[in-house]
């Protein structure tokens, strides 16, 4: 018998972009948690605040935003599965 792994959703909502700086900005959730990030495209790095359970979406959204960052835009809201319960 196969046991199914646990998904969660995460919504992203991107609330800024700047070409010039390199940088996109917004807010995560997932489960009961909320995040606001930073996410510095070209330098491959992701701010994620408050600290509190950060550890739960800092690689899933790290991935997401490797994969689409130059496709999210500001006002824009996003999905993805985690495979994990958060």
């Amino acid at each position: 018998m196969s046991k199914r792994l646990p998904k969660t959703t995460a919504h992203v909502c991107i609330t800024a972009q700047s070409w010039q700086t390199g940088k996109l900005e917004g807010q995560v959730s997932a489960g009961a948690f909320t995040w606001d990030f930073q996410w510095r495209f070209r330098q491959k790095e992701l701010r994620i605040f408050p600290s509190r359970g950060r550890a739960l979406i800092q690689e899933p959204l790290g991935r997401f935003l490797e994969a689409y960052d130059y496709q999210l835009e500001p006002g824009s809201d996003y999905w993805f599965t985690i495979r994990a319960q958060i």
